[in-house]
């Protein structure tokens, strides 16, 4: 990188500067902004021939060292507070424990093996991942006078000295906190022991007497939801100024909790006589049912909302096949998916795994699964979404191109000013009337695009990308706006995923994957002036170990054979925008 130590003149005050040949205008205004505290587009900077522009290659403007350039401009009002940080930086070293793990994109707790406690450690990972359930259990207060002690149980099971509750709640809202504030490994032991205390099995020794057995992190998962599901409640204020009295929420109902509506029809030969019985229910998660048809999660989820019962018939007097047909009629906005891998076999009367390799995507589309009302609803704003990213993809794709004509454009240019210094005065003259006559001859509305700075590239795409979310906005069904915890598109992005190694649930070992949360960076466009990044990355969380990996990682566990295969997926709705958003 060639530069050239040059002088700006700015209101009185001369800056020293090193002046990069190999960029142009843009990066320049950009390095004196953070000099001068005046924003790029306010900037005017003097240069023979006139003032220098975004797209000036500044290896043209044949400076030399100590040359003086003159920039005229103030900072706006918003500008102007940005010159300066309000507070000093502080370095990490200096910081608390707890204030090291609270950074952005500081490496989260892992969590000890207690002995085949993979299972639970992995269930807990995930499920941490989730912020409504964080911001909720730090405000968790239980009712004591509901809370049994059970400690003859807990003694029986040798954890009378511990001092734990049997509030898993209230355990896990602990353990939350004390992983918040580091970015060491944890022994979840508190809650390990109220998780015993309450569900005896997860207490059973390995047969061969070392240390406890392994255990199914399903089965830990929906025990602790439905522990969860009973205690853990959001407390609101009626939004009516008549009623301002305040109503409890089931948390899980909300952000985790999908109904189903199902019609079970009764054999043909039986169906003049017994009616189709229509039902709804409530799901905690959807399975996909494997078996040699199933290759891709789409496919095992279809299956499984049909299923054949066997039941009594009325009219035929005897036991007969009813088939069971469920369609999602409320998609949650965290939605749990469990692939159903493990099974008992009755000769070896233990759990075996399917091995079969299954697929699945990172962004779910759940419209399919819906009745035929919800997804009216939902069809609309999904393909709403799916527009605008192929908007925005076609308009970087048209910056890219003309971009790229304008460097062309340029190179010709300094290719023929070489050539005119180089040629005779009479070449030159018919050269500049060839083109006088190209000219003249060229179609009106030819290719003439008139090139845009990044600057006002970026003006026009920020008004282009809010307008079009006020477009999506206006498409989002009122009933479903109303309902804080539904998914309002029928798209889903995944965010964690647990995964099981080994040919049995009895023994293996599970680990899991959080997709890392995005940081906030200033983008001037954006409400509020910030914006949420990713970078892809995902954490594994290994027990203890926790490090980082790409997304291609996430794509392999799709099984096949006894590697690591993906149980349960964690799919969160994809953010739209909020009324708030827009109005800033």
């Amino acid at each position: 990188m060639a530069t050239i130590p040059i002088v700006i003149k700015h209101q009185g005050k001369k800056y020293n500067v090193d002046l990069d040949t190999a960029s142009n205008g843009e990066m320049l205004k950009l390095q004196l902004f953070s000099l001068t505290g005046v924003e790029p587009q306010r900037q005017s900077i003097l240069i023979k021939g006139g003032k220098l522009k975004d797209d000036t290659d500044l290896s043209k403007l044949n400076a030399k060292p100590g040359q003086i350039f003159t920039m005229l401009g103030t900072a706006s009002s918003e500008g102007s507070s940005l010159a300066a940080p309000v507070e000093k930086p502080r370095f990490l070293e200096d910081m608390t424990e707890a204030e090291a793990a609270a950074q952005e994109g500081a490496t989260p707790a892992g969590l000890e093996n207690l002995g085949n406690t993979c299972y639970l450690n992995s269930t807990l990972q995930v499920l941490r991942s989730i912020p409504e359930m964080q911001d909720e259990l730090k405000a968790y207060n239980p009712d004591h006078s509901d809370v049994r002690s059970n400690s003859d149980e807990m003694s029986r099971l040798g954890l009378g000295a511990t001092g734990a509750s049997n509030d898993l709640t209230g355990q896990l809202r602990d353990l939350y906190s004390r992983m918040s504030n580091t970015q060491r490994s944890l022994a979840p032991l508190m809650f390990w022991n109220a998780l015993r205390v309450i569900y005896p099995q997860f207490a059973q020794r390995a047969k061969n007497g070392a240390g406890f057995a392994q255990q199914d992190a399903e089965e830990a998962w929906s025990q602790i939801i439905h522990q969860l599901r009973q205690n853990l409640k959001i407390t609101e204020k009626s939004s009516s100024e008549e009623n301002k009295a305040k109503k409890e929420v089931v948390f899980i109902d909300r952000y985790m909790a999908g109904a189903f509506h199902s019609s079970l029809a009764p054999p043909t030969e039986a169906a003049e006589n017994e009616p189709v019985v229509e039902a709804d229910d409530v799901f905690l998660k959807l399975d996909c049912h494997i078996d040699q048809s199933i290759n891709h999660l789409r496919d095992g989820l279809l299956a499984g909302l049909t299923e054949e019962i066997e039941k009594n018939s009325p009219t035929l007097d005897r036991n007969a096949i009813y088939t069971k047909t469920s369609r999602v009629s409320r998609l949650p906005k965290y939605l749990t998916v469990h692939f159903v891998r493990f099974f008992w076999k009755k000769d070896v009367q233990k759990k075996a795994k399917i091995l079969k390799k299954v697929t699945f995507p990172e962004e779910l589309d759940a419209v399919e699964f819906c009745t035929d009302d919800l997804r009216k609803r939902l069809i609309p704003v999904r393909d709403k979404v799916r527009d605008i990213r192929k908007d925005e993809q076609d308009v970087e794709r048209a910056r890219k191109r003309q971009k790229l004509r304008h460097k062309q454009e340029e190179d010709r240019k300094h290719d023929e000013a070489l050539k005119e210094k180089e040629a005779a005065p009479i070449a030159k003259l018919r050269e500049q009337k060839d083109k006088k006559d190209s000219k003249e001859k060229e179609p009106e509305g030819g290719d003439m695009d008139v090139y845009k700075t990044d600057a006002e590239y970026e003006a026009e795409r920020a008004a282009s990308i809010k307008q079009a979310k006020k477009e999506l906005y206006a498409l989002i069904n009122q009933q479903l706006a109303d309902d804080a915890g539904a998914n309002k598109s029928g798209l889903y992005e995944l965010r964690g995923v647990i995964t099981h190694q080994g040919a049995s649930a009895d023994s293996g070992h599970y680990t899991s994957y959080v997709k890392k949360a995005g940081k906030l960076v200033d983008d001037a466009q954006a409400p509020g002036g910030k914006r949420m990044e990713e970078d892809g990355k995902w954490w594994w969380f290994n027990d203890d170990k926790v490090s980082e990996v790409d997304t291609e990682r996430i794509m392999a566990l799709s099984g096949g054979g006894e590697s690591a295969s993906a149980l349960i997926l964690l799919y969160k709705a994809i953010d739209l925008p909020t009324r708030d958003e827009l109005e800033q």
